[in-house]
């Protein structure tokens, strides 16, 4: 493989890089990959290959569904019961080391997704559809994810602070202490960033890792149990554990043997979490919930800065992003415009094979997805308008995997599909009098995310920021209206339906969650 340091960094707002470089990498990590695809992969529990006499869950590109990446051990209850098990034993060990040796630990992983990125990027563009610069920002936010939770614990000192006293001889320190065991669940859509920013953090606070990826990229997810290996973290403390989510979601987080639970997917699945996970005493239940990501581009706007930023926002990754924005409110006076201007951007894109050279636009993850899609267009001509897309892509490549058109619709302001989550390329445009409307319909939908808005005017900023039920906001923004967070950069926290804490990761705030504190106090 080619090594880390080859070429620059990618991240999801990379602009004019020489790309020359990056592409003959890739080109050879593609090679790789598929010269290895097809293997059988166990459980990995308390270091061990573990298999299951359960059906293997074959894991098949959605570029290509008859091609067969892996095939993957399905865990049962027993499986789920053995690694928290393991968990437990070997947690209490690793949370006594020295912080200072965890946050060593930790750099060592984040070295290894570097050394691995490309290999990396090459399978979650073929797991998941993703296109390589995406692909390649996934890997890299990984590694930077880690660095930037290390950072963190070393600016807070291991999150030791001296306190006040009461009398002379009173010596009382305030410390955050990990909480045990957390099972991570993490989603298909990023799934070495998200996989890799919930459980470092968790690593890094002491406690120990039950892991099940999306079944729908356990390859990815095993790239990751590998650079963790790779780094030295024990068997034991991070347990690889893949299956359907029918048959051990509920076995994961519902063990007695559980302190917290990291997750993100559907707002459904997370909210029963939260309402069922805790019975004696409450326990922390860190959810990331998706989102309905509004933009407003209002009558003094760049349309040119908005269309690429709302376009950008919307189709990539096929729309297939809880910061997609997948609803924009556009100034009466400018709706036409700016209309034309998105149109001509969106029939721009690039459509096909996203492991391809420049190709933007590749499938939907799964069969699911497509029925979610047919159905949302549907609902769309029932009072609406489809002004781009709408269909299926047919024909070559398009024939053999998940492929949908990226979807403009125009509809009325109460269409229902202004505010439920879809998950599928399709963007609803309608038209406002202006900010103050464009916020009371934005601020109407269950979820709160992200929120972009593009004007010239200073005070509709502070205003938008001010109002807008979201905790991620970005202004005037062509590299991505609703998307693009960053480690270090911009916290992805989500309010309202998006999320159960207030504390996003990426953020300052993230990895003090995974610990409690503890008062200790010594008379002298």
């Amino acid at each position: 493989m080619p090594p880390a340091s080859a070429p620059q960094k990618i991240t999801y707002t990379s602009a004019n890089a020489d790309m020359t470089a990056f592409h003959a990498a890739f080109d050879e990590a593609l090679k790789t990959v598929r010269a290895k695809a097809g293997a059988e992969h166990p459980l990995w529990i308390d270091g061990r290959a573990v298999n299951s006499p359960s059906p293997l869950l074959v894991d098949s590109s959605p570029i290509d569904s008859s091609f067969v990446l892996g095939k993957f051990a399905s865990a049962t209850p027993e499986h789920v019961d053995q690694a928290v098990r393991a968990a437990r034993a070997i947690q209490k060990k690793w949370a006594s080391l020295p912080w200072q040796e965890r946050v060593q630990t930790m750099r060592k992983a984040a070295h290894y997704i570097r050394a691995r990125k490309f290999e990396i990027a090459a399978i979650m563009s073929l797991e998941v559809g993703k296109s390589r610069l995406e692909a390649m920002g996934d890997a890299e936010e990984s590694a930077d994810l880690i660095d930037y939770y290390c950072r963190i614990m070393e600016e807070n000192a291991g999150f030791l602070k001296p306190l006040g006293k009461l009398l002379p001889n009173e010596n009382t320190r305030s410390v955050l202490r990990p909480y045990g065991v957390f099972v991570c669940i993490a989603p298909f859509n990023f799934p070495l960033a998200l996989s890799t920013g919930m459980s470092s953090a968790a690593l890094l606070a002491g406690n120990a890792v039950v892991y099940k990826p999306a079944q729908d990229a356990p390859w990815t997810g095993l790239m990751l149990y590998e650079c963790y290996k790779s780094a030295g973290i024990p068997g034991g403390l991070f347990n690889f554990v893949t299956g359907l989510g029918s048959a051990i979601g509920d076995a994961l987080w519902k063990h007695p043997g559980v302190d917290g639970i990291v997750f993100t997917g559907s707002k459904e699945v997370g909210m029963r979490m939260v309402r069922e996970f805790s019975s004696n005493f409450a326990k922390p239940a860190l959810m990331e919930l998706g989102g309905k990501n509004p933009t407003y581009v209002s009558e003094t706007a760049n349309l040119d800065d908005a269309a690429l930023g709302v376009m950008k926002s919307a189709f990539g990754l096929q729309g297939q992003k809880c910061s997609a924005c997948s609803r924009v409110y556009v100034h009466r006076e400018v709706y036409d415009a700016f209309l034309a201007k998105l149109i001509d951007k969106t029939k721009a894109l690039k459509l096909g094979d996203p492991t391809e050279k420049d190709v933007f636009f590749g499938p939907v993850i799964n069969a699911k997805a497509l029925k979610t899609f047919d159905g949302a267009v549907e609902s769309a001509k029932k009072g609406g308008k489809v002004l781009l897309g709408g269909g299926r892509l047919k024909g070559g490549i398009f024939d053999k995997g998940h492929f949908v058109e990226p979807t403009i619709v125009e509809l009325p302001l109460d269409h229902e599909l202004f505010l439920r989550e879809l998950f599928v390329p399709i963007l609803a445009v309608g038209k406002v009098k202006d900010l103050d409307e464009a916020i009371a319909q934005s601020n109407k939908a269950d979820y709160g995310l992200t929120a972009g808005i593009f004007t010239a005017k200073k005070d509709e900023i502070e205003k938008f920021f001010d109002e807008i039920e979201a905790g991620v906001c970005y202004a005037n923004r062509p590299t991505g209206a609703t998307t693009g967070a960053w480690p270090g950069v911009q916290s992805f926290c989500g309010w309202k339906g998006s999320g159960s804490t207030g504390k996003g990761g990426c953020g300052p705030y993230y990895l003090a969650q995974f610990m409690r504190e503890q008062s200790r106090t010594i008379m002298e």
